[in-house]
């Protein structure tokens, strides 16, 4: 479901002509394959399994990757595309496709040898779902309280012990990237990413979360038991798991950020097609200048967040220092969806709340941008340390 002004509007100047090709392509197949899936799949709180090959299929699952690994060898514009259109249908459905992108195969690319990427990039390109598990517990916002532990063998090989919460695709992924710490006397400094598969002895998924929001992406907690890790699987140096982490998710706000513009988008867009159907008064809602203002204002604050989270992901992109500028569009898009989706739930008066239109997902699918990959306040924190120093 579209308007005019969402379809139709001139193309942004920065996209490129691959780039807009590639938005009209995530478009068609979201309407096409994620659209028709939305609501048996927040039913159910299961993401479809037969989406998943269609991601890979279409190559939204190694966006990044170079084509030599199986990749679809684009930039990260594409990836806050693929996002941001998906999320207008169901953001849970983008998760996946987000989490893939941005928390797994950055680091990845960025940090794994040589011998890692060529053993798992083919599969994460293919047919392999990855999962970042940092949080637990005791470590939210303060991520690096982390209690798991890595423990090492003469050979050079580690035993990890501990449980995770919080891990998204956790009931789909077979590839995980796992913080522990290997020296818990030097703090965050001990600090280590393993790669873990699976079917690796002792591990395991547990309970998987019952959401308000986002209900087809799974939410889970994992369990390792003595679980055995070849020195091969160590991901970066040694002790450099904090920074690993930190840079990760400084490009996983970008993708949250695009969650937001494309959940917000979808309200409107459904409260627009609304507004000008349904009449009162005798005439169509969309007739009454009150309502007007109030849509006019909701699109503007829309594509003020659209544009700090594309000049964040342009930033990235040539090599910048993300840090402020990505908690800032993380921050202010997560804002304005929960006000965007917020609102078409009022304009749609008692149907809004009802489950017989989609503002209702929209509006709960909204919440969890203030919270995961950093909350809100961690974010202005960020924004505060850069503007006070």
């Amino acid at each position: 479901m579209t308007n005019d002004f969402s379809s139709q509007r001139p193309p942004l100047t920065t996209l490129t002509d691959d780039e807009l090709a590639f938005r009209e392509a995530v478009a068609d197949f979201t309407n096409g394959e994620v659209r028709p899936r939305v609501q048996e799949m927040e039913r159910a709180a299961k993401l479809d399994p037969t989406l998943i090959p269609k991601y890979f299929e279409l190559g939204l699952m190694g966006i990044q990757v170079p084509e030599q690994y199986g990749g679809a060898g684009g930039n990260l514009m594409m990836v806050t595309i693929a996002v941001e259109e998906i999320s207008k249908a169901d953001a849970a459905a983008a998760i996946m496709v987000d989490v893939q992108n941005t928390l797994v195969l950055y680091p990845m690319l960025t940090y794994a040898s040589d011998d890692q990427k060529a053993r798992y990039l083919p599969r994460l390109c293919t047919d392999m779902v990855g999962a970042y598990a940092l949080s637990e517990a005791v470590s939210g916002s303060d991520a690096f309280a982390l209690q798991t532990r890595a423990t090492a063998q003469g050979d050079g090989s580690w035993v990890l012990n501990g449980r995770k919460l919080w891990i998204t695709n956790g009931a789909e992924a077979e590839f995980f990237i796992v913080f522990a710490n290997a020296a818990p006397e030097k703090g965050y400094k001990g600090i280590t990413a393993f790669i873990v598969e699976r079917g690796f002895t002792g591990f395991s998924v547990g309970k998987k979360e019952d959401k308000l929001g986002i209900r087809a992406s799974s939410t889970c907690e994992l369990i390792l038991d003595n679980v055995p890790v070849p020195a091969a699987n160590v991901l970066g140096p040694v002790g450099q798991g904090y920074k690993i982490a930190i840079e990760t998710l400084n490009e996983g706000r970008i993708g949250i950020g695009a969650q937001m513009i494309g959940n917000a988008q979808g309200a409107l867009d459904a409260a627009v097609a609304y507004l000008k159907e349904r009449k009162q008064f005798g005439k169509a809602l969309a007739e009454f200048q009150g309502i007007q203002f109030q849509v006019a204002q909701a699109a503007t604050e829309l594509e003020a967040a659209r544009l700090m989270v594309y000049n964040a992901t342009r930033q990235k992109e040539t090599g910048m220092d993300i840090a402020v500028t990505g908690a800032m569009a993380k921050l202010y898009a997560s804002q304005v969806c929960q006000q965007v989706t917020s609102l078409a739930v009022e304009l749609l008066g008692g149907a809004g709340y009802t489950k017989d239109y989609p503002v209702e997902k929209f509006y709960r699918d909204a919440k969890i941008g203030a919270i995961y990959e950093g909350t809100s306040n961690m974010q202005l924190q960020t924004i505060a340390k850069a503007v006070l120093k």
